[in-house]
Formats: structure tokens, C-alpha cells, sequence
């Protein structure tokens, strides 16, 4: 077990069609041909983990810009990070008391234009960003080639970055935080393992983006284009359950209000 803080750095709400966010939610029926879609939102954040190995910043958030502009108008109407620009990523970390000048190393879960969107704060610099092989490969890919995926913005991850790329399924690189690779959402999906003082929390990214897609009586996968691959969102999930078992851990979904409150309340 180590002794580190957790702080929850809230970016914001993205707000979207639920039957993205959860396979088939509202579907047709005899009775009722035609229901009535229901839009929701969940909270972007980051989390800012103070460890004696240094300051991590898990994943960057949206871009302010991304009503400006900065993300294509199709994805924005999609997926609306409606007040990005109220939580820009220096100022969020300012309001948890740390700069960007703090932060020693950056884990980017994956690179979608709602976890990427900060990274130009980095360019130039020598902080190590982690992020996973097949994660790094398959964004460059999907900006390039129509075959690829639509939530990446080029622009988020194509600076001067200090890349540390991960290889291997599980990785340690600090004392006690496991670096897990979680295909699923996408090819590179990064969760983390952590055994901390506090209790192990186990941070699922988007691979659970909301509790529906992890809970046993659920357990439904995301939609449409949230889901890079079926068949690899299920065995990540057997291992995410499996973990938890074995862990007792606490587990945080990427976009479930509930759950980063919960998280939030454990380390204050």
C-alpha cells in the first residue's frame, strides 16, 4: 500500500444521446414504434494524484475550445461538452491547489477528444505522458483513414509530447499503481490498479463509461461508436470483475456522477 491523494478535477459535463452511452436503452417496440429518445449528461474530469513518486494527472479533459470550433461541428452535436470553456485545465487544477507546472507525469487513459484536450500544455516539455501502444497507433490512424474512429482530434495529441508508451497488458511504473490494458472502448484503453492507504481503487476509464455497462444486473455495453469491439469490451470487463473480487476495491466508472462523488468523498 502506498500513501497518496486522490483529487477529483472537474472539466466540465458532456451531454449525449444515452443510447450511445448504453447499447439499446430506449428501443422500438409493437406497442410503441416510436419512443422518445432521452438525452443525459455525465461529468469530464481528471484526477490529480499526488504520490511520493510525483505528481500524476490522470487523463487531460476537452479542450476549452470545443464549442469554438476546436472539435468538428458533427461531433460536437453529438457529444456537447457544453461548458468546457468554464473549466479550461489550468484553472480546474488551480482550484484543487496545483498548477500545471506541478504535474510530473500524465496518464492518458486514451486519446478521445473528451480525455486528450490538454495535452498541448505539455508540448515542449519533458513530462512523460503514458499512454498505451495500440492507443497511440489506432488515434493517428482515425484522424488519417475513414476505416478508423470519429472521437479523435488530431490537434489534441499531435504536439512535441514526451511520450512513454506502454506495451504490456499490466505495467507497474510507480510504487503500487498498476497501469491495466482495457480494449474495449477502443484498443488502448488504460485503467488503474491502485493500492493506496486509503483503500485499492480501481479507475475503469471508459471502459465502464457509466454504471449500466459494469454492474452485474447490467452489465450493457456502450453504443454505436463507443464501442470499438464487442468481444474485446467483454473479456476487459471479466478482468476489471475479477480485480475488484479479488481487491475489494472501490471501482470508479469514466462517467458516472455517483461514482466520482463517491471517490471524491473517500479522500477528502
Amino acid at each position: 500500500m502506498v500513501e497518496a491523494e486522490i483529487y477529483v478535477v472537474d472539466r466540465g459535463h458532456v451531454r449525449t444521446d444515452v443510447n450511445r452511452v448504453i447499447e439499446g436503452y430506449r428501443r422500438a417496440t409493437a406497442s410503441e414504434p416510436e419512443p422518445e429518445l432521452l438525452v443525459g449528461d455525465g461529468p469530464v474530469y481528471n484526477l490529480l494524484i499526488d504520490h511520493p513518486d510525483g505528481v500524476i494527472l490522470w487523463d487531460t479533459g476537452s479542450h476549452p475550445e470545443a464549442g469554438s470550433g476546436h472539435w468538428p461541428a458533427d461531433l460536437y452535436d453529438a457529444f456537447e461538452h457544453y461548458d468546457a470553456e468554464e473549466y479550461p485545465l489550468d484553472d480546474s487544477l488551480e482550484a484543487v491547489g496545483y498548477g500545471v507546472e506541478d504535474v510530473d507525469y500524465v496518464l492518458q487513459t486514451h486519446l478521445h477528444l473528451d480525455h486528450a484536450g490538454g495535452l498541448e500544455h505539455f508540448a515542449g516539455t519533458d513530462v512523460p505522458i503514458f499512454v498505451h501502444e495500440a492507443e497511440l497507433k489506432h488515434a493517428y490512424y482515425s484522424t488519417i483513414h475513414s476505416n478508423g474512429s470519429d472521437a479523435y482530434v488530431l490537434e489534441d495529441f499531435d504536439h512535441d509530447l514526451n511520450w512513454r508508451v506502454i506495451h504490456r497488458e499490466r505495467e507497474r511504473i510507480f510504487t503500487d499503481l498498476d497501469f491495466l490494458h482495457l480494449p474495449g472502448h477502443t484498443p488502448g484503453v488504460l485503467g488503474v490498479l491502485a493500492f493506496l492507504d486509503e483503500r485499492t481503487v480501481l479507475l475503469t476509464s471508459d471502459e465502464a463509461y457509466v454504471r449500466a455497462n459494469y454492474n452485474y444486473d447490467y452489465e450493457l455495453p456502450l453504443g454505436g461508436e463507443l464501442l470499438w469491439s464487442k468481444p474485446h469490451w467483454r473479456r476487459s470487463l471479466r478482468w476489471l470483475k475479477d480485480l475488484e473480487r479479488r481487491h475489494d476495491a472501490l471501482v470508479v466508472c469514466g462517467h458516472d456522477a455517483e461514482d466520482v462523488e463517491r471517490l471524491r468523498g473517500t479522500f477528502d
